[in-house]
């Protein structure tokens, strides 16, 4: 698979994204005050508001049902903006298995844009763990959920990034810094966005993020 990388021509990174991914962070670790600050800083920003729906929906695979859910509750508090009256994965037309092979087609597309040449061991990997795990990444993770309209992949592999490091994640934040790049974002664009959560995570932790990303790219495509 041929990483799409993008030009280090690459602007700064877009107010609106900054706000995004920041409040992937707090979603992920942080304070319910904390996420209602993620809440107002995604509204005087400007943040388009389908792209924190996605963030909030895709938050449960990263963060756990909990903490997507009491995010979700201050969104719709402090921005007002009410859920959508019908949720946009149902079936379409046609499709008795309520979209699983739809899903799960687009979960291997997504997921091997994600992992480019490490594709194929990742599944092995996770097949050896337990089949059921590999099943439900590719139909509910990257199908159901990250191959979603609404929220480029790579803005979601940045959020996913922010969502790793305040977390804690570290052997995942490896494969999704990879997998910004390969969906698109350039080095700066990346180290922008881990620069971004520097008064969101321990000094530690954003260090360590930008040797592991300084070690991911060679100096020339900085």
């Amino acid at each position: 698979m041929t990483r799409a990388r993008r030009s280090e021509s690459t602007v700064p990174l877009d107010r609106a994204v900054a706000a995004l991914v920041r409040f992937s962070a707090r979603i992920a670790a942080g304070s319910e005050q904390s996420m209602r600050a993620g809440c107002s800083e995604c509204v005087t920003t400007g943040v388009p508001v389908e792209w924190v729906e996605e963030l909030l929906l895709q938050s449960y695979l990263f963060c756990g049902f909990p903490r997507a859910l009491n995010a979700t509750r201050e969104w719709r508090r402090i921005s007002g903006v009410r859920a959508p009256a019908v949720g946009s994965d149902r079936a379409t037309p046609g499709e008795t298995d309520g979209g699983l092979e739809r899903w799960r087609a687009q979960g291997e597309a997504t997921c091997a844009i994600v992992y480019g040449e490490f594709y194929g061991k990742l599944r092995q990997n996770i097949v050896a763990l337990h089949p059921a795990l590999d099943e439900w990444m590719i139909a509910e993770g990257y199908g159901k959920i990250l191959s979603r309209p609404g929220l480029e992949l790579r803005h979601r592999e940045l959020c996913i990034v922010a969502a790793c490091i305040a977390g804690g994640q570290e052997r995942q934040l490896h494969s999704h810094l990879h997998g910004a790049l390969n969906a698109g974002s350039s080095p700066s664009e990346l180290r922008a966005a881990l620069n971004a959560l520097h008064d969101l995570v321990t000094p530690d932790q954003l260090i360590r993020s930008l040797l592991l990303l300084d070690r991911l790219t060679p100096p020339t495509r900085r």
